[in-house]
């Protein structure tokens, strides 16, 4: 059974007659002359197919079918200013849902203050907060599971393709030791000291941009790093290299893990530095992207 038009302004004249049960004045609540509001009026019981009004010389009621159709009126004209308001929040970048995807490590760094503004600037929408890492994430945008990345070694230049990226931070490696090993002892290690060590370290698969710039520290000063053991999360490396398995590389926001028997040490080269970004869909048209984005920006 097809369901009958919903005519909300005559609906509208409707409620407002009942409430005020006189043309007149409701008339000039609706900002109109009273001819039109008859008119609407009558439009409304032609669909109903019975008068809701009693109408007499200076008096004007409810019928029975008027009465019974108020509350559903009045329900129907609350939920749509109720449905515009939303959708206006929404559409503005005050509410809705923003998905967000964020390496595990960046809980170490920007993560918490970023979602701390951005709650007290939009304390409407909700967050929905995914840990991934940097290559899932990658794929979850693409595939649109999520809105935002907070990512380690976004794509260089020129390979970023439907996404966009800018920089949160940058920071420098640490090199993660056994705590009885001998190059704890100092307070910066050579990188290259390093070279005849088992590394602990990150699968490619899951952060290649990452992967990459570790190896091409090491590569910078002469080796290749010899992999004994991977791990997909930065406490896990930590954990095997206080086990004894090797050592790692790792960004120094790591050094906030605390646990026994590892040590962690400046490097040389200084410069060498890992890169934190937030990445995006160019073409998102979600208000929420560029709320966040500006948080980003003014953070």
């Amino acid at each position: 059974m097809d369901r009958p038009e919903l005519p909300l302004a005559q609906l509208h004249a409707f409620t407002v007659l009942a409430e005020e049960l006189h043309f007149g004045r409701a008339a000039a609540r609706l900002g109109i002359a009273q001819p039109p509001l008859s008119q609407q009026i009558a439009r409304l019981e032609a669909k109903v197919g019975h008068p809701l009004f009693v109408r007499a010389p200076g008096r004007v009621a409810l019928s029975p079918a008027g009465r019974e159709l108020l509350p559903s009126a009045q329900r129907a004209l609350v939920g749509l200013a109720d449905g515009l308001a939303a959708a206006r929040a929404v559409g503005s970048g005050r509410a809705g849902q923003l998905r967000i995807g964020f390496s595990a490590s960046l809980a170490l760094t920007v993560l918490p203050g970023l979602l701390r503004t951005f709650r007290e600037r939009f304390p409407a929408v909700e967050l929905d907060i995914r840990e991934m890492t940097t290559a899932p994430q990658l794929a979850a945008l693409h595939e649109e599971a999520v809105d935002v990345g907070l990512l380690r070694e976004p794509p260089p230049a020129g390979e970023e393709g439907a996404l966009g990226f800018r920089t949160v931070l940058t920071e420098p490696f640490v090199a993660v030791l056994p705590s009885d090993h001998p190059l704890a002892a100092r307070r910066t290690v050579a990188v290259g000291a390093l070279a005849e060590e088992p590394f602990v370290l990150l699968p490619r698969s899951v952060g290649p941009g990452l992967y990459d710039r570790i190896t091409g520290v090491c590569g910078s000063v002469g080796f290749a790093p010899r992999i004994v053991q991977h791990a997909v999360e930065w406490q896990t490396v930590c954990a095997l290299v206080g086990a004894g398995l090797g050592v790692s590389l790792a960004p120094a926001s790591i050094r906030r893990i605390r646990l026994r028997g590892v040590a962690f040490r400046a490097v040389e080269p200084g410069t060498a530095r890992t890169r934190v970004a937030v990445a995006w869909r160019r073409d998102d048209p979600d208000p929420l992207v560029a709320r966040l984005l500006e948080v980003v920006g003014t953070g």
